[in-house]
């Protein structure tokens, strides 16, 4: 990226490296610390939490880093960063409170855990940068809040879709045009999908079956849409967008699928297709001015109103870089929500479930996740599919059916419940959630 690179090497040629500290050492933290070890000038990932510390040693491994020190208290956590060694921990606290690390990246994939983990890296004056679309997509814009109060960033990635999405969209405001479609694209939608459905496929990759379920399911691409709909103020024409509507044709005639006016009515909206080979996302967007029509004709982008613009890939670890130095060293976020959230993740039933069952997490067996617009979200009492696990069932559900709060008993003391509540409260002035959470447990 345009300047990153160059501020970069400056910060390479002044031996002042850009000090990360990953938490989680799975597969994108594996290419991750692979990439900016040996192919990144002037970061370093310094160090990596697991609960499982060999793990994370095992993520060094990867990238040629032999020279590994577990720590367990601050003080060698402390002396390993400054002597040049990586460290690696099952304390994620050492990371977030190290005078040695610079910023944070969440690579959990958890809403709880990754909340605490995001709340005690401000409280320490910390950046966060986050491989974590879920929590961003069920708290992110009440966490952006408290990042505000001390100073500090909350970051999506560039890489992964949201971020590209964004950068896209920045791009094209830049040229003058107003985008109307958001658009994201998979080559599979089944919502039915589960770990063991999958674990053939992720154990081909290297990678965890519940994650790759969640991209099969629809649960994924919900939450990143519900980021970029959240930092554009668009909402989705219906729950579930598309639903996994198939478009295999050119990608610059994409735009056959919408109409213009029910587009400016809505004021843009985020979806997505199944389909279209060699197109990774795209953005319709319209330019009012007959002139620069002329122009956008003549250099083969069509006839309009909606002309594509598209990025063909998205390369995830590979660019993460580039969201860690905008942040340190621009203050520039990606994908920051424009206020409260527009259009979240509800719960949906993956099969029948019956009263007494305990629900299991995101990209398992018993939900998928559905984007929906909040003021659905919030009138329906929609449970989150974020915060999905471990909620007791006191009704019978029917598969497709969304889950409401009244369905379940949620688990006590969760931070990420008081955070939900917190967001309604100051967004949307509402109190219900958190009347919820203060009345007896059932």
């Amino acid at each position: 990226m345009i300047l990153v690179d160059e501020a970069l090497k400056a910060r390479e040629r002044a031996s002042n490296p850009i000090r990360v500290g990953l938490i989680g050492a799975g597969f994108m933290a594996q290419g991750l610390t692979n990439h900016v070890t040996n192919s990144v000038p002037g970061m370093e990932i310094s160090a990596i939490f697991n609960r499982t510390p060999e793990r994370a040693a095992k993520v060094y491994e990867y990238a040629g880093r032999l020279d590994v020190v577990e720590a367990s208290g601050q003080g060698e956590f402390e002396d390993a960063i400054r002597s040049g060694r990586p460290v690696v921990t099952d304390d994620a606290l050492l990371i977030t409170r190290s005078e040695n690390v610079d910023v944070i990246v969440d690579v959990t994939g958890s809403v709880e855990f990754g909340a605490r983990v995001v709340l005690d890296a401000f409280e320490n004056d910390k950046d966060v940068v986050l491989m974590n679309a879920e929590l961003d997509g069920t708290i992110g814009p009440v966490l952006r809040k408290y990042a505000a109060r001390t100073g500090r960033i909350l970051s999506a990635c560039d890489g992964d879709e949201p971020g590209v999405q964004m950068d896209l969209v920045r791009w094209v405001v830049g040229l003058g045009l107003i985008p109307r479609v958001v658009g994201n694209i998979k080559g599979l939608q089944d919502p039915y999908r589960n770990p063991t459905t999958q674990q053939g496929f992720a154990d081909q990759w290297g990678q965890n079956p519940t994650m790759v379920t969640s991209f099969a399911d629809g649960t994924k691409i919900s939450f990143e849409q519900s980021i970029v709909a959240n930092a554009t103020g668009f909402q989705v024409r219906s729950r579930g967008m598309s639903r996994g509507q198939e478009y295999h044709g050119d990608v610059m005639a994409i735009g056959e699928l919408y109409d213009i006016d029910e587009l400016r009515e809505l004021g843009g909206i985020v979806d997505y297709v199944v389909g279209t080979p060699h197109t990774k996302v795209y953005v319709l967007a319209e330019h009012p001015d007959p002139k620069q029509q002329h122009y956008l004709k003549l250099y083969k982008m069509g006839d309009g109103p909606l002309y594509p613009f598209f990025t063909p890939y998205h390369l995830v670890h590979f660019e993460v870089h580039n969201s860690i130095a905008r942040v340190a060293l621009f203050r520039d976020e990606v994908a920051p929500p424009l206020g409260g959230p527009v259009v979240e993740v509800c719960a949906v039933a993956k099969r029948d479930l019956k009263a007494g069952e305990t629900l299991d997490d995101y990209g398992m067996y018993m939900t998928y996740g559905e984007a929906v617009n909040t003021d659905e979200m919030s009138t329906g009492r929609y449970l989150p599919e974020g915060l999905v696990e471990g909620c007791r069932l006191v009704n019978d559900i029917a598969k497709d059916q969304v889950l409401r709060y009244d369905d379940v008993v949620l688990p006590e003391g969760r931070l990420a419940d008081r955070l939900r509540s917190e967001q309604y409260e100051k967004f949307l002035g509402e109190t219900w959630l958190g009347d919820l959470l203060a009345a007896p447990v059932r």
